[in-house]
């Protein structure tokens, strides 16, 4: 048995993963998200805020002391939209060498696609191929086109070199899982909100200037990625699961509960009607509500419903699993 550590630093939020490998995937030992905002202002000013990467680094110390205490035997940190756009990215990835030990890899957008890609088609067997996944994350948002892999584990990994090269929108068709296209977008639920949503809650038409802004994204993904080829739409990323559990009307964020449900477009629709509406307060006040999501989350549902619109999606499926567990299965494939 293997036990590994993936790390996954977004614009929002910093995640671990350690896990066990097992004949039927991965095994959670521990998982944990923090939000420490990493991208605050770098639409606006192309640079990491030294408060930021404070921010980070307390987290990542706390990481690594649980990676240390949980033995795992190999680490892997990947950093990606925030961290690719800052002209101070060597600032960066120097706190992290001398925090976590390890170097933090600066991925491309498409090395992120096929990452999310892995890490959710294994959570979900069975699903009807192809696949259309969509990773809303804080900076960016991944949509990548694949065929669905068997379900054993070690077929289903994707060997890391793959996944760390440069990546072109067609790859090998004995790649399992096999990414048939992918495209990164500079649109995400951090970008949106500081570019457009400033008022609480925010206008008009603030609102119809970020949705024009994605549609622009949208058309250009579409020259790289047949969206409309999909048989079904799977969302991941807390953006979609907090949509997911408000749609659900849970009484509290529940993983169990939100991983595999069926949501329905004009549900997606109501709830983001809902949240462009609310003040903070409201937002805030919601059960299911991860604090660090308040200030972004109707940024993030305004990507969901304009993506499941443009590519005629009636229904988004909700992973609980993307790119952090693409990550930690990523150590186990070399």
């Amino acid at each position: 048995m293997t036990r590994v550590a993936g790390i996954d630093c977004g614009t929002n939020s910093i995640r671990l993963l350690v896990a066990d490998s097992g004949p039927d995937g991965l095994r959670d030992v521990h998982r944990e998200m923090r939000v420490v905002r990493l991208g605050e202002g770098v639409d606006r000013t192309g640079r990491l805020a030294p408060a930021a990467i404070e921010r980070t680094r307390q987290a990542l110390a706390d990481y690594t002391a649980t990676i240390g205490s949980l033995g795992a035997s190999r680490v892997r940190m990947v950093a990606t939209s925030a961290s690719r756009d800052a002209a101070n990215a060597d600032e960066f990835q120097s706190m992290v060498k001398a925090t976590l030990g390890v170097e933090s890899e600066v991925i491309t957008g498409l090395a992120e696609a096929q990452l999310s890609f892995t890490g959710a088609v294994a959570g979900l067997p069975g699903v009807a191929d192809p696949l259309l996944v969509v990773d809303i994350g804080g900076g960016s948002t991944e949509l990548v086109l694949g065929a669905v892999p068997v379900t054993s584990l070690r077929s289903s990994l994707v060997p890391r070199s793959m996944l760390t090269r440069p990546a072109t929108t067609s790859l090998r068709s004995s790649l399992v899982p096999r990414v048939i296209a992918a495209h990164s977008m500079d649109v995400g639920c951090v970008r949106m909100t500081e570019r457009h949503l400033r008022d609480d809650p925010p206008t008009a038409a603030q609102v119809a200037a970020a949705l024009a802004d994605v549609r622009d994204a949208l058309r250009a993904a579409a020259a790289d990625v047949p969206v409309r080829q999909a048989a079904a739409f799977v969302g991941v990323a807390g953006t979609v699961t907090t949509i997911a559990a408000l749609a659900l009307e849970l009484p509290g964020y529940d993983p169990d509960a939100i991983h595999g449900s069926v949501i329905d477009f004009e549900q997606v629709g109501e709830v983001t009607d809902r949240l462009l509406a609310m003040p903070r307060a409201e937002r805030a006040a919601l059960p299911v509500m991860h604090p660090g999501r308040v200030d972004v989350i109707g940024g993030g549902a305004l990507v969901l419903r304009a993506v499941m619109e443009f590519v005629g999606a009636r229904q988004v499926i909700a992973s609980e699993h993307d790119i952090l567990d693409g990550i930690a299965m990523s150590l186990l494939a070399d």
